[in-house]
């Protein structure tokens, strides 16, 4: 799925439980966060952006109180403009 289409559906608040956890990860990469796995937990970092993000698998998903977490960081930093 392209990023943009990820984003669009992060930002709709209407599906948190279905976005992919790989989807969500590249959409933070697209986003220009650097990532770093530790075992199961995978963090991101950007520059300008105090919060880490640690997201872990479930299954395929993404954890809805992670997308939520991811929605909070690019509304109040305004990282709307994903990269496709």
């Amino acid at each position: 799925m392209s990023t943009k289409r990820v984003l669009q559906r992060v930002l709709s608040r209407t599906c948190d439980g279905s976005i992919g956890f790989d989807d969500l990860c590249q959409l933070l990469r697209s986003l220009g966060f650097e990532m770093r796995v530790r075992g199961s937990h995978h963090l991101f970092r950007r520059a300008g952006v105090e919060e880490k993000i640690n997201l872990q698998r479930e299954g395929h998903e993404a954890k809805p109180y992670q997308v939520k977490q991811v929605r909070a960081l690019i509304l109040r930093y305004g990282l709307e403009g994903g990269d496709e």
